[in-house]
Formats: C-alpha cells, sequence, structure tokens
C-alpha cells in the first residue's frame, strides 16, 4: 500500500510519485523490470541528445518546459539507481571484495557532454520565467547542478550491477571515483521533501522532483572521475551501490543465477491462458427479478447512511502531486477529462468508516444490532481476508449471531449485487439485512495517473427490512449481469504486478463494456412492461436515474447514445470521485441533500465495472431514509471553501439537473 500523507501546510502528498519505489517482490524477471522501467522512466523522458537539439531549434517556449525535461531526463539516467539501490561512498582499500551484495556500477562517459550542459545553460538564461522567477531559479540550481555534473553515458545501463570480484575481472571497466567527498553535503530529509510549498501547482511538483534528483549526488559534482576498475587506488572514494530492500536482494540474485537464459515472465505465461477465447452468448437472455412477484416477503429500505472520506483532493492537490511519469496535464484539463473536480480520500481504515456508515444506518432506522438478520459487505479493495469485513463488523456491532455475514466483490456494480442478494436473503430470515458498501483507493494508486484521477473514497450502509403488512415494498426490478470478453473482464485490475500491484484502469474497454450494458439495461426495461399500473413500461416509470458514478464524461457521452434525457441524470463525481460500490448511494444521499430527490421518487441506478460485471435495481427512494451526515471534510487548499455550508452549497449547484441539461447540450 502506498497511503498519503498530509503535511505541514496540511496538504495532501503522494510521496510514491517522487520517491519511486518498487515492489519488487511481484517482478519476475529483466523483462518485467524493463518493462515497468521503460513505461514509467523512459517512454516520456527525453535524451540529453533530444534536450539539445530542443534547445538549439528554440523549441522551449519558457524556463518551466526546460526545467521538466532536465528533471524527467535525470529520474531517467538514475532509474536503477532509484528503484534497486542506496549508493554508499566508501574508501576502496575499506571496501569488501566477496561479498555477494555488494555492488560497482560500470559505466561508460558521456558523450557532447559539453555542449549538452552549455545549450541548456544557456537556453536558460534566454527565456521567460513560467511562473515565478525566483522559485524557478532555486530549483535549475538544483537541477542544473546535477545535469552539469553528469559524466556517464545512461543509454544502455544494466539493472543488475556486478559484484567487487566481478568487476575486477574486467580491470578496464570504468567506475565512480569521487577527489574530494563530505560526508555532511546537503543532504533533503524526508519531511523537507513533504513540506516543499508554492503557491503553483506545477513549480510545487518540480521542487520536490529537483530535490530528490539532488539527494542522488550528495557530494560536489566537480569531484566525480570515471576511473579505470583495475587502476583504483586504496585511497580513492568509490560509489557501492547496495540493495535498498530484501526483495531487490532476492531479484538480483534470481537474475545472475539465471543467467544468459534468463527467467520467464509470469505475466507471459498468465497471458497465453487468455489467447484464443470468443465469449459467447448465453441459451437465453437473464430477465430481470420482478420482485413483486418473486418475493412474498416486500423489501423496503428503511435507511441509508454515508461517510465520505475526510480530506478533499482536488485536482491541483494532483498537480502538485505529478509524478515523475506523467504527462504534463493541468487542473482545467483533468476536469474536463473525467468530470471530476476534487475526490475524497480518507487516512482512516476501510473497516472504520464502513463501520461507522453502519451504525449511523442502524441508529437512523431505529434498528438495535439483535434485529439484524444478515451482514454484507460489498467492497473490491478490501485487503481484508480474514476474518472477512462482513464478520467483523458482525463482531464489532456486538451480534452474537447472524444467518449470514459474507463479503461480495462485484466492484462498481456492488450496490446492484448487495441489493438483489439482500432481497434473497430478506425471504429466509424476515428480518432486517444490513448492507454496507466501502472502498479506499487512494493507498493502491501509486503512481498511474489515470486511477489517481479518478478514484476516491466512501462508504455506505443501508438497512433492507421487511415492509410493512399491506405495502408492496421499495423494490420492482433487481438486475445482474456478468461475463464479456477476457479484456473487458480484465480492464480494470487490482493488484496489478505489472503496475507495481497498484489498480489500473485500461479505459476503452471500461467504455465498452459499460456501454454494451447500459444499452442493453434501457432496451430491457424499455421492452418489459411496468406490472405496477403506473406506467405503459418499466422504463417509463423511472422518474431519475442515478448512475455509477464512474467517469463523467464518459457516463454521458454513453448516456446520449442510449437516448437518456439529461434532467432524468444526477452525478455528484465532480466532488466524489468514483468510490465504486459505494458511489451510487452516496450519490442517492447527495441527491436528497441537494433537494433533487425531495419526495419519494421511482430510480434506475445501474452499475457496471470491474471484471464486466453490471447490474441496475429500480428502487423507490424516500428522502426521510437519508440519515444526516455532517460533512466533515478538511480542506487541503487555501483556496478551498472556508466553511462546510460553502462547500455544500458549491456542491449543490454543481450537481443540480440543470447542469445535467448544460452538459448535454439541451
Amino acid at each position: 500500500m502506498q497511503p498519503f500523507v498530509v503535511n505541514q501546510h496540511g496538504r495532501l502528498v503522494f510521496p510514491s510519485n517522487f520517491l519511486p519505489d518498487l515492489d519488487f517482490s511481484v517482478i519476475d524477471s529483466e523483462e518485467q523490470l524493463d518493462s515497468v522501467i521503460r513505461r514509467d522512466f523512459e517512454t516520456k523522458a527525453p535524451k540529453g541528445s533530444d534536450i539539445l537539439q530542443r534547445a538549439r531549434d528554440g523549441k522551449y517556449a519558457s524556463r518551466g518546459d526546460l526545467m521538466r525535461d532536465i528533471a524527467l531526463n535525470l529520474f531517467w539516467v538514475n532509474r536503477f539507481a532509484m528503484t534497486m539501490y542506496d549508493k554508499q561512498p566508501m574508501r576502496w582499500k575499506d571496501v569488501p571484495r566477496n561479498r555477494s551484495d555488494i555492488f560497482l556500477p560500470i559505466v561508460a562517459p558521456w558523450d557532447d557532454k559539453d555542449a549538452k550542459v552549455t545549450a541548456v545553460a544557456e537556453a536558460y538564461a534566454s527565456l521567460p520565467p513560467t511562473w515565478d522567477a525566483e522559485s524557478e531559479d532555486k530549483v535549475w540550481k538544483l537541477l542544473f547542478n546535477a545535469y552539469s555534473h553528469r559524466t556517464f553515458d545512461a543509454t544502455t545501463l544494466p539493472s543488475v550491477k556486478p559484484t567487487i570480484a566481478e568487476a575486477l575481472a574486467e580491470p578496464a571497466q570504468l567506475t565512480f571515483t569521487l577527489a574530494d567527498y563530505d560526508p555532511d553535503y546537503t543532504f533533503f530529509g524526508y519531511e523537507e521533501i513533504l513540506d516543499v510549498d508554492n503557491a503553483v501547482p506545477e513549480l510545487e511538483a518540480l521542487q520536490r522532483w529537483s530535490m530528490v534528483l539532488h539527494n542522488e549526488y550528495p557530494w560536489k559534482g566537480d569531484s566525480v572521475r570515471l576511473t579505470p576498475v583495475g587502476e583504483l587506488s586504496d585511497d580513492d572514494i568509490v560509489v557501492l551501490y547496495l540493495p535498498r530492500n530484501r526483495d531487490v536482494v532476492r531479484f538480483v540474485s534470481k537474475m545472475k543465477a539465471a543467467g544468459a537464459d534468463g527467467v520467464q515472465d509470469a505475466r507471459v505465461r498468465t497471458a497465453e491462458l487468455s489467447k484464443g477465447i470468443d465469449a459467447v452468448d448465453p441459451i437465453s437472455p437473464y430477465p430481470p427479478v420482478n420482485v413483486h412477484e418473486a418475493f412474498a416477503i416486500k423489501p423496503k429500505i428503511e435507511a441509508l447512511a454515508v461517510v465520505k472520506g475526510e480530506y478533499v483532493c482536488t485536482n491541483d492537490d494532483l498537480i502538485r502531486n505529478s509524478a515523475y511519469s506523467w504527462s504534463p496535464m493541468s487542473a482545467d484539463e483533468i476536469s474536463t477529462k473525467t468530470g471530476i473536480e476534487q475526490r475524497r480520500y480518507t487516512a482512516r481504515e476501510l473497516e472504520e468508516i464502513s463501520l461507522d456508515a453502519a451504525k449511523a444506518a442502524l441508529a437512523h432506522a431505529g434498528r438495535r444490532p439483535e434485529e439484524i438478520g444478515a451482514v454484507l459487505f460489498c467492497s473490491c479493495t478490501s485487503a481484508r481476508m480474514m476474518p472477512s469485513t462482513a464478520t467483523w463488523i458482525t463482531g464489532q456491532l456486538g451480534l452474537q449471531q447472524t444467518h449470514c455475514s459474507v463479503d461480495l466483490i462485484a466492484a462498481c456494480a456492488g450496490l446492484p449485487y448487495g441489493l438483489a442478494e439482500a432481497v434473497r436473503l430478506l425471504q429466509e430470515v424476515n428480518r432486517p439485512v444490513l448492507l454496507v458498501c466501502g472502498e479506499k483507493f487512494s493507498d493502491k494508486i501509486g503512481t498511474v495517473r489515470p486511477s489517481r484521477m479518478i478514484f476516491g473514497d466512501g462508504a455506505a450502509a443501508l438497512v433492507i427490512a421487511p415492509a410493512p403488512e399491506g405495502e408492496s415494498g421499495d423494490f420492482d426490478l433487481l438486475q445482474t449481469y456478468a461475463g464479456g470478453p477476457v479484456t473487458q473482464v480484465n480492464s480494470i485490475i487490482w493488484p496489478n504486478p505489472s503496475f507495481d500491484n497498484n489498480i489500473t484502469v485500461y479505459g476503452p474497454e471500461v467504455k465498452s463494456l459499460a456501454g454494451r450494458y447500459l444499452a442493453q439495461m434501457i432496451e430491457e426495461l424499455s421492452n418489459l412492461p411496468d406490472t405496477t399500473g403506473r406506467a405503459e413500461t418499466a422504463w417509463d416509470t423511472v422518474e431519475l436515474v442515478v448512475p455509477h458514478q464512474a467517469n463523467k464524461t464518459m457516463v454521458i457521452d454513453l448516456a446520449k447514445r442510449a437516448g437518456l434525457s439529461a434532467d432524468k441524470l444526477y452525478f455528484n463525481i465532480e466532488t466524489m470521485g468514483n468510490t465504486s460500490s459505494a458511489s451510487i448511494p452516496i450519490a442517492i444521499a447527495d441527491a436528497v441533500a441537494d433537494k433533487v430527490i425531495d419526495r419519494p421518487m421511482w430510480i434506475f441506478a445501474p452499475g457496471f465495472g470491474a471484471g464486466s460485471v453490471a447490474g441496475y435495481s429500480v428502487m423507490r427512494i424516500d428522502p426521510a431514509i437519508v440519515a444526516p451526515s455532517p460533512d466533515e471534510a478538511v480542506a487541503t487548499d487555501s483556496d478551498a471553501p472556508e466553511s462546510t455550508d460553502e462547500a455544500v452549497t458549491k456542491t449543490s449547484a454543481r450537481n443540480s439537473t440543470d447542469d445535467m441539461a448544460l452538459a448535454f447540450g439541451v
């Protein structure tokens, strides 16, 4: 897990975005490592020759562009040092000769160094500031010091370095020596880097990058020499590479033992399993469950309570935390691409916020824990296996026994799946069922930008109980689906070894599965006669659509294609992000808070997501079921609203159906 931290200025910081921290426990081969390094360090990093040519051709419009290129180049130059090794200067006579876990970097001289260094120095001096001249000069000083004193070519660096004995076997090879080493040379501590503060988000990110890169060269730059290994004298100071952790030691040992034959990438073996699989349609469609006809005990929603992440993470916060692997993007561009202005994060455990939601729902329903017949927990981000989160919540509520307490993994279709199971269980227990949906994405994202832009943290809980005698209940239809092409099934993956075990989203496949399911759902409801007598078709009974809050831009586009009218849609993704299984119930609560649901209203709530699962419910929402939930968000930006009331007012304005009409251009 790679959680965020809050610095002394009250701002969110994502350390993994500027302090590379690969999980070598999941890297099985040099091929896999090369793929990760190429993606995260090489693809977007210009080479020294590229920077030279851009400088000579006048391609840099301002200093910010040049500084970014220099920083990305230095991250690439240090790609293996930063991810695998710690650098340790040591007098040559004190270096152990036979250790298998101490390595010596072998390098080649950097061609045309003087021309490349001179060109960038002249370019910076001639360019106008991008944001703030004084701050930019401070960043440039650190970056240029590292760049100008670089001595070696980085094009063909090996990830696995030779041991001392291996290096001595080829005495003509070059390694670093330091003519003058000061162990007290300036080094930026972890807290110093976290506590960087700049009014310009892009410049704050560059400042952190420059400090991290400076730390890769904790010695005077002009003291570095390249010396043949065979000519090292006892008093020469060499730079040793020490593995950062036990997993790196294991990886290096494994690669050395494998030799020229290498190690087969486990991902290749897994990919082979998916070849040649064609998805086939079921022998007949699965009709939705007509709750009125299928079940004797009618389900009623007694309460809905939500808990949102206590920290607001704005798009500016994302830019402040730009990773070395990200392409340039502004806060406005993130908003345009996703429809998200901010997302909510929590520093608490997923179980904690889920338990709080459960307790609030029970209190609002006026139910005692001993009245609950079953506990269901829907999540795709729980790291708890034993005991399951549902059983943990059961224990925390003081329940001696339930008929069933179980976790369901249906990702963004968690609510439809959970409701379907709750209604079925209701028939067996004839007593209230507690359904909890909770997600915590913030510590499972790492440097994956699409995931960082989209996902947030939150939890919601519903009490589903038998309706009083003579009442029809709150559900018309329930439907769940799963399956599709393998590429859609694997369109969202966590943990993903290819991305350092962080959550990854393959956008085109997600859009394909969402579009396929949304069209199927609407066609299904449009062709289904309404059996309640309220309208001609089941679709005609729907007064409001509260979809899974996946990606507003994508969902609006798909909704237009499916024929959904603007005045039937509600979004809160602008302020919450995508909270997967919790997104629909949190959106319902916000729709009540925004007075969009201002009376008992029939809604269509579709969900779709990871694993190519989907589902929906057509249900009645009475505003009275929503438990009071004071917004305790912590503003992490000086420009954030000064009060909760102001935040709610702005949220309400953005979430109105009028806003949806504008989005559709009608």
